[in-house]
């Protein structure tokens, strides 16, 4: 994956038992970061339950507390946006909410320079998308392979470098075997290519 959001609940009690020594919301953080997750989204939910509802001095108090523990597992708390919402009313969720008017907005300082925004969707779209490494030779780790009736031999696996296309000759390791692809697909559907990230299953001749 490339970004995480982090859902954070904001009712009382709830936000202290995730954040505890072995809470879901640590545990969550660490293993986003541990699995190469660079980029991070907190969405801090519940707040139509906080008390009072909508609270603008919870909201600081878990963003305090979640940033301090981000940065030590080794996230910028500044390339992180910080959103209160609430998914049961659909609060800052798609648009700004009248609820919150003390919230005026999330900020994100990254390399590139400053994003800003109001609801989630916002931050989602502010993301990085990450360069693939399209230009570089095809390694495609192979998951399975199956032998379908009527179609053949289908090797199923995710696209790491280089590009697959249907009209490629392709060779297996280590066996050494060299064959055309036929067709390349990724959920039921034909690909013209595919590229880095991609899950798919080719098709594949007399293997």
């Amino acid at each position: 994956a490339d970004c995480a959001v982090l859902i954070v609940a904001a009712g009382t009690g709830e936000f202290e038992a995730g954040i505890s020594k072995n809470g879901q919301t640590r545990e969550h953080a660490l293993l986003a970061f541990t699995l190469g997750v660079k980029q991070l989204i907190v969405g801090v939910n519940k707040m139509d339950s906080t008390e009072p509802p909508y609270s603008e001095s919870r909201f600081e108090e878990i963003k305090k507390e979640v940033s301090t523990y981000i940065k030590k597992i080794g996230y910028n708390p500044a390339a992180v946006a910080f959103v209160p919402i609430s998914g049961w009313h659909g609060d800052n969720m798609l648009e700004a909410s009248s609820k919150m008017p003390w919230f005026k907005g999330w900020v994100v300082e990254r390399k590139d320079g400053k994003m800003e925004g109001k609801c989630l969707i916002e931050a989602l779209d502010a993301i990085l998308p990450p360069t693939r490494p399209t230009d570089k030779a095809l390694r495609l780790p192979l998951q399975d392979v199956y032998k379908i009736g009527g179609i053949g031999t289908v090797p199923v696996g995710r696209v790491e470098t280089g590009v697959l296309k249907p009209g490629m000759v392709v060779t297996f390791a280590p066996a050494g075997l060299t064959t055309e692809v036929k067709s390349v697909e990724m959920h039921h559907e034909a690909l013209l290519e595919a590229v880095p990230g991609d899950n798919v299953g080719f098709n594949v001749k007399n293997v």
